[in-house]
């Protein structure tokens, strides 16, 4: 990672992990690819590794995380797909000309165009977007509990109780305000 930029947050699904690249929507949000280079770095982290990113292609790559967010936001809370979402989502699928591949350790890789280009990344995650809105994979949508954050995230815990998006940093941080009120209300009532 380079130096002077927010550290990215990973999941394990590659299309709410990108929507994770805008964090704390509802507080204080932090641009984690602000610059297109960044892009290329979070890109390869997730085994799309691009050549080069122009700031064109990082608009389209935010446009389509915006998209991924609002999609995802509605199919959590059970509401009818936003249609500007939905188009966005299936145009940049359909754009990408990746390629899955097996690798000899029976793993998936992505393949992606001769250029290596940002289009190709984008429509794997479209596309990664598509089956998880869909409901093709074995979780389920759901809303961060964070008042200041509330991203989509798919729940894959075998209850698909999950709160949190990630329990590094919502979920300690709202336990830790959980913690600090109760110590103050306690102190309150010693006296």
């Amino acid at each position: 990672m380079r130096a002077g930029f927010p550290d990215f947050r990973l999941g394990n699904v590659l299309a709410t992990s990108f929507t994770g690249t805008l964090s704390e929507r509802h507080g204080n949000a932090v641009e984690r690819i602000p610059v297109p280079h960044r892009l290329v770095d979070w890109l390869a982290v997730n085994g799309l590794a691009v050549d080069s990113c122009t700031p064109a292609q990082l608009d389209l790559a935010r446009e389509l995380r915006e998209a991924i967010h609002a999609a995802a936001t509605a199919a959590a809370v059970q509401e009818a797909l936003p249609a500007s979402a939905v188009q966005v989502i299936n145009d940049r699928s359909a754009q990408g000309r990746a390629a899955a591949i097996l690798t000899p350790e029976g793993e998936r890789r992505w393949r992606l165009g001769p250029a290596s280009c940002v289009e190709d990344a984008l429509g794997v995650i479209a596309a990664d977007a598509i089956s998880i809105i869909a409901g093709e994979r074995d979780g389920k949508l759901a809303l961060c509990a964070s008042p200041t954050c509330r991203a989509a995230f798919f729940d894959t815990s075998q209850s698909r109780t999950r709160k949190w998006c990630d329990m590094n940093t919502c979920g300690n941080r709202q336990k830790k305000a959980r913690f600090n009120a109760n110590q103050r209300k306690n102190a309150g009532s010693v006296t």
